[in-house]
């Protein structure tokens, strides 16, 4: 049973998934809300497309960025983190895009890696619904933990969460920190107070 994770939340990732862990997925899921419904004045149909992207930011122990993951770069410099692609739209169900991580290829140096997402676009969370972020067992495709990001607001990014290296264990931190920002980039400020 996968753990609902509430904002400020911290896990263990092996003691919930009830054993070592190798590879794991963060999945990001959204849809644009009113998808299916009839446009302004009941005239046309369903709500505009919208662009969420999934980052991973590397950081070290003394809390600089080592490496990114991202859209415009689908693959860690060391190989051991993949970004399976950009979903322009969130459309489909599941996963919209998904970043996958082996654990054990992640190099000493690295302390954190912390997953952002960010309206590309521009759109506000107003206007998202069934945002999620949820990690998964890559060897069984077992949920381990699902975090909601469906919180209505103005801002156009979120600090979704951590994976973090503590007593020779991983971790898992959920952040939810609102953001503003079209890229990882314009999210370091948001990102720091968090390492």
């Amino acid at each position: 049973m996968p753990v609902k994770l509430v904002k400020g939340q911290k896990i263990s990732l092996e003691k919930e998934s009830g054993g070592a862990l190798s590879k794991v997925v963060m999945g990001l899921g959204w849809d644009a809300a009113g998808t299916g419904k009839k446009g302004f004045f009941g005239f046309g149909g369903g709500g505009q497309q919208i662009d969420l992207d999934a980052s991973c930011v590397l950081f070290d122990e003394s809390g600089n960025v080592l490496d990114t993951v991202w859209f415009r770069q689908l693959q860690s410099k060391d190989g051991s983190i993949t970004h399976t692609g950009d979903n322009l739209t969130g459309e489909g169900e599941g996963d919209d895009e998904q970043i996958i991580v082996d654990l054990t290829r992640i190099p000493a140096s690295v302390k954190s890696l912390v997953f952002v997402v960010n309206s590309f676009t521009g759109q506000n969370f107003g206007q998202v619904e069934n945002a999620f972020c949820r990690l998964v067992n890559h060897s069984d495709n077992a949920e381990i933990a699902r975090y909601d990001l469906s919180c209505q607001g103005n801002h156009s990014a979120q600090v979704m969460a951590k994976i973090y290296r503590h007593n020779n264990d991983w971790k898992m931190h959920a952040i939810g920190e609102n953001a503003s920002g079209r890229t990882f980039n314009d999210l370091l400020p948001a990102i720091r107070p968090h390492l």
